[in-house]
């Protein structure tokens, strides 16, 4: 059977998890009375929750004798390690942009990655049904985008097609029969070459892996494409790392295939198709399997470096071991080390201590996404603050710099451009109205004064500003940004807070907690007013006596706290400070519970 592999690339939320649902469903995939859900291949309960593809995952369906495996890749680029080895797997591209909004910078971070390899571009223009919808200028901005990339003159000649994926329709027209995605599949089997493994099938047997995970019931399985010859069930192969050292010999016990939205085990592997196999221990991404004659391996695409880097460690507040059931600091790095095997972009390194180690990643949400699935098994974990990681070039500090897009309405353009620029350290690169009344802005700004940036921009545009990152370059030093302004509220009490002190207390700053709540000395309650941090009494009850009158009791109505989510809080919190996360709590806390050992720890600082 003829094989054609491509991925599908988009930014979050334009639309291409959807249509992959409708491609499997007007390939024939699906039995009539067969159970589906909406948005299948978002199989992670993260990713279901949030909207957003966080593992790159392929399927595939076959419509007119011919076999189309499809790869859907992660929009957000703090996920780019699994876009990168996806993409060595497929030889074309589905580029989906939402008509209203054009290219976003997710667009531009995967569609780089796709050119520089020599892919081929389909553009899908997505959801032009909307009402504000302007396909001809988002093709246009894919044109200018593709030709800021390098795309070749291949590349720059794509066909182009009108879609709606919610709707189950593609047309060559915008004003087509909008009756199915027939015309996308015409057009992937005619534009997207076969693969050119398929030539070398007489070859001896080499597949780069590009995913690694675990099945309960056979082991170790390394996804990948076969890039020559055959591989049986039992044979024996052997796997070698990037310099061509063998790392272990091992026989294939099993082989799969993707057929629809599983896996189906197989007898034989042929050159061009993606597989998993299965029978390895120590095999892992970017090495290569091979047959015993093989010697050299095959070339692995480099990974982007981590950008920054947070501390976990064990909790070790009053509250610890009371919600959680994995505690251990050993527990803790054997689930870390197991992370840092399976997803290339995190690198794992111990602390003196022994207690806390140094996890770097790309960016805030890869780091969130990591804790939330710990803390979901159990873990109790605290966090630091964020760090940026820096490198030396030339004798020169450097440090990262993101290239932020914002479409903002236009009166608080103002205010957005004015805290970039100014104290967060940023250049504004681009300023142009972007219609309904909106302003697109770009900039770029250091990694450091994007941390916490989230809620501040979210308060000065009404929730209603749109804010994406990516990774830009290196730029020298820019000197100290400032970090939080205001100080916090800190329990000088163990015990349950009480409405009555809360509500005394209110005119102090704003609570993140209620009463009835667990707290703890060196806990922290809440924001102070002022910039300096407040030690306060959250236990104090009302004095009763026996005499009553009419109206000497004041009802007490507490302001509702604030609740920030895990990645909130993480940004919030300053450099002396923690969170703790549990399966059912995340609380915020000073590095060192006792008032005593904090005013040391910072006289010893200065």
């Amino acid at each position: 059977m003829e094989l054609r592999n491509i991925a599908i690339i988009a930014h979050v939320d334009h639309g291409k998890t959807t249509l992959v649902d409708e491609l499997l469903k007007q390939s024939g995939t699906y039995r009539d009375n067969q159970a589906t859900t909406e948005r299948v291949m978002d199989s992670n309960d993260i990713e279901r929750e949030r909207g957003i593809t966080i593992l790159a995952k392929a399927t595939s369906v076959e419509w007119g004798g011919i076999r189309i495996n499809i790869v859907d890749t992660p929009g957000h680029a703090d996920f780019g390690g699994e876009v990168e080895r996806i993409l060595n797997m497929v030889d074309g591209v589905v580029l989906l942009v939402d008509a209203a909004e054009g290219p976003m910078p997710q667009t531009k971070f995967v569609t780089s990655k796709a050119l520089a390899l020599g892919l081929r571009p389909i553009v899908v223009l997505n959801k032009v049904d909307k009402a504000d919808a302007e396909p001809d200028r988002a093709l246009d901005e894919c044109f200018d985008l593709f030709a800021n990339l390098g795309a070749d003159d291949n590349q720059l000649d794509f066909p182009h097609l009108y879609a709606s994926g919610r709707s189950g329709w593609a047309d060559t027209e915008l004003d087509g029969p909008r009756k199915d995605l027939q015309a996308l599949f015409e057009l992937i089997v005619k534009h997207v070459p076969a693969p050119k493994q398929v030539a070398k099938a007489a070859e001896p047997f080499k597949m780069l892996a590009t995913t690694l995970s675990a099945d309960p019931f056979i082991g170790r399985i390394l996804t990948g494409r076969v890039e020559s010859g055959t591989l049986t069930t039992g044979a024996q192969i052997k796997a070698i790392s990037r310099t061509g050292e063998r790392i272990e010999t091992f026989r294939a016990t099993k082989i799969l295939a993707f057929r629809g939205i599983g896996q189906q085990p197989i007898d034989e592997a042929v050159a061009g198709d993606i597989v998993t196999i299965a029978g390895m221990t120590k095999a892992t991404v970017a090495d290569t399997l091979c047959d015993m004659s093989v010697e050299e391996a095959i070339e692995a695409q480099p990974i982007d470096p981590p950008t920054i880097t947070v501390t976990f460690g064990i909790n070790d507040s009053p509250l610890a071991g009371k919600d959680g059931s994995k505690v251990q600091s050993r527990v803790i790095r054997k689930r870390l080390m197991d992370e840092a095997e399976t997803n290339v972009a995190i690198k794992i390194a111990d602390t003196p201590g022994g207690e806390a180690f140094e996890v770097s990643g790309r960016g805030e949400l890869q780091m969130g996404v990591l804790i939330e699935n710990m803390r979901r098994e159990g873990f109790e974990l605290s966090i630091s603050r964020p760090r940026v990681i820096f490198k030396e070039e030339d004798g020169v500090r450097m440090e990262p710099v993101e290239e932020v897009t914002i479409d903002v309405d236009d009166e608080y353009s103002g205010a957005v451009i004015e805290k970039l620029t100014g104290e967060r350290k940023g250049d504004l690169v681009e300023m142009k109205p972007a219609g309904a009344g909106k302003t697109r802005i770009v900039a770029h700004v250091p990694s450091r004064g994007l941390i916490g940036y989230h809620g501040q921009f979210l308060t000065d545009t009404r929730g209603t500003g749109i804010l994406n990152r990516l990774f830009h370059g290196w730029t020298p030093h820019k000197g100290p940004i400032q970090g939080r302004r205001q100080g916090v509220l800190i329990s000088m009490e163990n015990g349950t807070s009480v409405s009555y002190a809360l509500w005394k207390l209110e005119d102090r700053g704003k609570f993140f907690i209620g009463a009835q709540e667990a707290v703890y000395q060196g806990m922290i309650l809440g924001e102070h007013s002022r910039d300096n941090d407040l030690e306060i009494n959250p236990l104090k009850g009302k004095q009763l006596t026996n005499v009553r009158a009419s109206g000497t009791d004041e009802a007490v109505r507490l302001t509702t706290p604030v609740r920030m989510s895990l990645e909130e809080s993480i940004a919030y919190i300053a450099d002396d400070e923690l969170v703790e996360v549990t399966p059912k709590n995340i609380r915020l806390r000073k590095r060192y519970l006792d008032p005593h050992e904090r005013k040391r720890q910072s006289r010893s600082a200065d």
